[in-house]
This record gives structure tokens, sequence and C-alpha cells, in this order.
């Protein structure tokens, strides 16, 4: 059963990803260039996000570590006992 869904799921996703490049495919071409204004725009959006980015991951890294690693003075303290 649970074979028969997850072939059921990937039959499903292939079959939109194939409509929506098919729909993709014919629809009519808008612009052959957008403004330099828009492009500046989405560029500064990207720097924005990339930069809110970097310190995130670094700190998601430090907290897995922390969840993960070994507190060095509680096995002082059991060894004592």
């Amino acid at each position: 059963m649970k074979y028969m869904v997850r072939n059921c799921v990937v039959t499903l996703i292939c079959f939109v990803t194939m409509v929506s490049i098919v729909a993709a495919d014919t629809a009519a071409p808008a612009e052959q260039g957008g403004s330099m204004l828009l492009t500046l725009f989405i560029g500064f959006f990207a720097l924005i996000v990339v930069f809110q980015l970097v310190p995130a991951c670094l700190l998601f890294v430090g907290v897995v570590k922390g969840l993960f690693s070994r507190k060095q003075g509680t096995e002082q303290e059991s060894s004592s006992r």
C-alpha cells in the first residue's frame, strides 16, 4: 500500500510538471525585456534575501551543533559520583 501511494504521488508530480511546462511553452511572450528600474529592484531584493539568509544559516548550524554536542560538565559530574 505504501508503494502504491508513493507511486501515485510521484506520477501526480510528474503529470503536473509536464502540464505546467506545456502551458508555459504555449503562453504568449509578454515583453522582450524589462526596464532598468525593475531589474535594479529585483537585484536589490535578491541582495536583501541573501544577506539575511547567510546569518540565518550560521545561526541554524550553531543551534544544531549545540543540540547534538555533549556537555563536558555533565560527563565530569557523572564520573565523580
